[in-house]
């Protein structure tokens, strides 16, 4: 019995350190069970709160007044990797296609070149916001092959990047060349070459010939900007090289045109720039090097003549204006030659072909518009009479002929897409649509000039639209309705120049003849793809007119 009590503690002991030992192969889980449950809370928390504050941001975003942005409409038809290249094929005309996708996708909206999107405006409300209200933001200028390779590494302005260069150059253009003292300075360079073309044209019309008076525009446009821009004159009397050069320097300048109008690879990718896959680089560069040449030998010519004494101030043609600023001005970027050869080479193309396409257009629909032509020559009859030439002077007083130009612009622009610019950085439009930096403007000119809601018949030719309810309406590019040389800082600076010739040429070709479609058929009105709206040259023959 001394030992039982001693049994039984040992038995207790043994319960007991099994009863401990349970405890313990128990702590453990549940430690664990409790650490999972305090992770799980912490993850709840962290969702929730961020998901209230995801919430609250966007009921604030999109439920405060008026300020919530949202994507401009994307047009549908886009394939994948090129998106909307198929619009651009050469045998399309880009402003019509893309007016018609305006009726369906509205106004505004977007569309993909490639890796980069472009929104296109086709109403004057939006050109508003985007040429006049967003300016500066729509200023610059992507940079495509073609003004690589054709506009001198960027040194011609009109393609040039926004920045201190481009408006070094708007200056000096706006400035020292295209002002009202220097214009009239260089009118006698426009009588004598209108003059000399009028001559030539009454030679082939005593001939009985048929003319082609879109080559009798293209000669004669081009001889006035040629000997404005270099002192040279190609076609007719006293020209400064045979036909043959002529022919081919005026194909040139419709070659650079051209190509200018044209989509490269590289363009839409530009990770792609080295593949010139259907060989529109090469063409570049082999059309600006034969440029380059011609230019290079006119500068040439001009810097041999200044080291000898130079022309009196009021003979100077505009190279030799670019040769005198250039020498005492600071413009940084690129040397003095490559600058003086890409601004003539721009203001040549750009004073010629818009010129060329206007006088066209104009001619064209006043011969399958008879009664406008009789009110136009009824009306040079009463402010010039037959005794005496039509003179820039008497253009002041020549309302209806005034008229006629606009409505020629007004339903056919020189340039249908005002020239693409890039969005330098992000910005809003009045109506909430969001356009991120890099995006690509195109002003579809001619849809907006075709407006319904603005000009009643739009697809009417009727100048008398000028004379009443749009009488006020000016080329100055501030009636958005109305934007054929464009609108803000982008605006073409030779306007005034070129509308002078448009409208004394036109004048005094109505005043000296009696001009007539060739036959009973209305002169074919086909548009012609490229950068300048010409007419087309597949139908040609219905665009002679004997005079």
């Amino acid at each position: 019995s001394g030992g039982q009590p001693s049994l039984l503690r040992r038995l207790n002991l043994i319960e007991e350190l099994r009863i401990n030992k349970d405890k313990s192969s128990l702590v453990k889980p549940l430690q664990t069970l409790i650490y999972m449950d305090s992770l799980l809370q912490f993850f709840v928390t962290i969702v929730s709160t961020v998901l209230a504050l995801g919430f609250f941001i966007h009921f604030y975003r999109f439920n405060r007044p008026y300020t919530r942005p949202c994507s401009v409409p994307q047009a549908g038809g886009a394939w994948p990797i090129i998106g909307h290249m198929h619009l651009f094929g050469s045998q399309q005309l880009l402003h019509r296609t893309l007016g018609a996708m305006a009726d369906k996708y509205g106004s505004a909206f977007t569309i993909k070149i490639g890796s980069h999107r472009a929104l296109v405006i086709s109403s004057w409300e939006m050109a508003r916001e985007c040429l006049v209200t967003q300016d500066r933001v729509f200023s610059d200028k992507p940079t495509i092959a073609a003004s690589k390779l054709l506009g001198y590494n960027l040194a011609m302005f009109g393609f040039a990047r926004y920045g201190p260069f481009w408006r070094e150059m708007r200056k000096i253009t706006t400035i020292e060349l295209f002002s009202s003292h220097r214009i009239d300075m260089l009118k006698h360079i426009r009588a004598s070459e209108l003059g000399t073309a009028i001559r030539d044209l009454y030679n082939s019309w005593s001939g009985g010939v048929l003319v082609d008076m879109k080559q009798w525009f293209g000669e004669l446009t081009l001889n006035v900007s040629l000997r404005m821009v270099g002192g040279k004159r190609y076609f007719g009397a006293s020209a400064a090289c045979d036909v043959v050069e002529a022919r081919r320097t005026q194909k040139l300048m419709r070659d650079f045109l051209h190509l200018f109008g044209v989509f490269v690879l590289s363009d839409a990718w530009p990770s792609l720039a080295w593949l010139d896959f259907i060989g529109y680089e090469k063409a570049m560069k082999r059309t600006a090097k034969e440029l380059d040449i011609l230019l290079g030998e006119w500068l040439g010519e001009h810097k041999l003549n200044r080291s000898r004494g130079g022309k009196d101030k009021e003979e100077q043609d505009f190279m030799d204006v670019m040769v005198n600023i250039l020498e005492e001005a600071n413009v940084s970027g690129f040397d003095a030659d490559t600058i003086n050869k890409a601004t003539c080479l721009n203001l040549l193309l750009g004073g010629s072909d818009t010129t060329l396409v206007t006088l066209t257009w104009a001619l064209s629909l006043l011969l399958n518009n008879q009664h406008v032509l009789k009110k136009a020559q009824e009306e040079l009859d009463i402010h010039v009479g037959t005794d005496r030439k039509v003179d820039e002077s008497d253009i002041k007083n020549l309302n209806y002929l005034q008229a006629i130009i606009k409505e020629t612009l007004r339903l056919y622009p020189p340039i249908p897409i005002i020239g693409i610019r890039a969005a330098m950085e992000d910005c809003t439009l009045s109506a909430g649509y969001h356009i991120p930096a890099g995006t690509r403007l195109m002003v579809n000119a001619w849809k907006i000039q075709r407006d319904e809601r603005v000009w009643p018949n739009p697809d009417d030719f009727q100048p008398e639209r000028f004379l009443t309810s749009r009488k006020d309406i000016d080329f100055k590019g501030q009636n958005l309705e109305f934007i054929p040389f464009g609108s803000g800082r982008r605006s073409c600076p030779g306007l005034s120049l070129g509308l002078r010739v448009v409208h004394i040429t036109l004048a005094t070709l109505l005043h000296c003849f009696e001009v007539a479609k060739p036959s009973s058929e209305d002169v074919d009105m086909t548009e012609s793809s490229g950068l300048t709206n010409l007419k087309s040259y597949a139908t040609s023959s219905s665009s002679d007119a004997p005079a």
